[in-house]
C-alpha cells in the first residue's frame, strides 16, 4: 500500500477525520482546514480524501441524495447507526455484535471488508419531533 506523501494540507486533513466522530463532508473538512491554513483549496482537500481512501485509511459513507461523508479508519471497519431524519452517522461498538458463523457464508469466502448499518431516528430528533406534537396539541 503506497502511503499518501505528507504535507502540510494533508496533515491538517488527516488531524481534522481523526478529532472528528461526526464523519464529515468534504465541505466541512475544507472549512475546518481552512481555519489552519486559509489558502487550501477544496480540490486539495478532495485528492487528498481520494488517496486516504485508496490507502485505506479512511473509508466513505454514501447515502443517495447527500454529500459523501468520510470516516477514519485507524483500527478495523465497525458499523455504523444512521438517522433518517437529520443524517447524523454514530460510530457502533464491533465487539456488541455476534460474529457471522461461517458455516453460514459460501465455501471458501474469505471476508475482507464488512459495512453494516442501522438506521433509524436519534434521540434528538425523537426529542424535536416529541416536543413538535405537544406543542401543537
Amino acid at each position: 500500500m503506497a502511503m499518501v506523501r505528507q504535507t502540510r494540507q494533508r496533515a491538517a486533513v488527516v488531524e481534522v477525520l481523526q478529532a472528528s466522530r461526526a464523519h464529515p463532508d468534504a465541505a466541512t473538512i475544507h472549512a475546518a482546514v481552512r481555519e489552519r491554513l486559509p489558502s487550501v483549496s477544496l480540490g486539495t482537500v478532495y485528492r487528498t480524501l481520494d488517496a486516504l481512501v485508496r490507502d485505506g485509511v479512511v473509508v466513505t459513507l454514501e447515502r443517495a441524495g447527500q454529500a459523501t461523508r468520510y470516516d477514519w479508519r485507524a483500527d478495523e471497519a465497525h458499523p455504523h447507526a444512521v438517522c433518517r431524519s437529520c443524517g447524523a452517522i454514530f460510530d457502533v461498538d464491533a465487539t456488541a455484535l455476534p460474529d457471522v458463523p461461517s458455516t453460514k457464508l459460501p465455501a471458501g469466502f474469505r471476508v475482507t471488508d464488512m459495512h453494516l448499518e442501522f438506521m433509524g431516528v436519534c434521540e434528538d430528533c425523537q426529542t424535536q419531533t416529541a416536543q413538535t406534537l405537544n406543542s401543537s396539541t
